[in-house]
């Protein structure tokens, strides 16, 4: 477990530092997705779907606001179109990710792992309790894109990997586009509420996880 936890550290660290750089330059923020789209919108929604399908995939390598960002997708295009698009785009991310890791996973492990059984140990840990960890992954920043990069270094079977990661990304992005859907700049309140529910909710399941875990071991 150490040396899993270790690497998501590690990669956490790097796409962090990404998401405060971003922060810091102003490049990706709220405000300026929501220029985005309200300059767009008068086009056609499916010009904002597009932006929404480029953001999530963006967000594999440079972290953005995701929640706020399907919120907004829900309150410019309704709850469906958002949310298709939304779901199109993490699953592209999602498959990129684990592609990625797939492909170039022996040369980061081991350039971040010197030791053979610390590479075991994070194989064998991440096939035991990857499927769990993708779908409770939005519980903390930057995991959703990290576990994606893990599941293809550990070689998990694609089919188990997509099935959790769609599971993970489904009713998180209904809910969240719903609830952007359903607001206004006078009612911001059904965003508020599902933003604090679906936060609370996944840290309640992660911390039970992490103690069952705990019992395990």
């Amino acid at each position: 477990m150490k040396s899993l936890i270790k690497v998501i550290l590690i990669l956490g660290l790097i796409s962090g530092s990404s998401f405060i750089l971003v922060q810091l330059t102003g490049l990706i923020t709220v405000e300026r997705i929501d220029y985005w789209f309200n300059e767009i919108r008068s086009i056609s929604p499916y010009y904002i779907g597009a932006l929404v399908l480029l953001l999530m995939f963006i967000d594999l390598f440079i972290s953005i606001p995701t929640l706020a960002t399907i919120m907004l997708a829900g309150f410019f295009m309704g709850t469906f179109l958002g949310s298709l698009f939304t779901i199109a785009g993490l699953s592209i991310a999602g498959i990129t990710g684990y592609t990625l890791g797939y492909k170039f996973g022996d040369p980061i492990l081991g350039f971040l792992l010197k030791n053979e059984k610390e590479k075991d140990e994070l194989i064998e840990t991440f096939l035991e309790n990857g499927f769990l960890t993708i779908l409770l992954s939005r519980a903390l920043p930057v995991l959703p894109e990290v576990s994606t990069c893990i599941a293809g270094m550990t070689k998990m079977p694609f089919l188990k990997f997509f099935t959790a990661w769609l599971i993970s990304i489904t009713p998180y992005t209904i809910i969240a586009a719903y609830a952007g859907a359903s607001s206004s700049a006078k009612s911001p309140e059904p965003a508020i509420i599902a933003w604090a529910v679906l936060t609370s909710f996944l840290w309640i399941c992660w911390f039970f996880f992490k103690r069952k875990r705990k019992r395990t071991t």
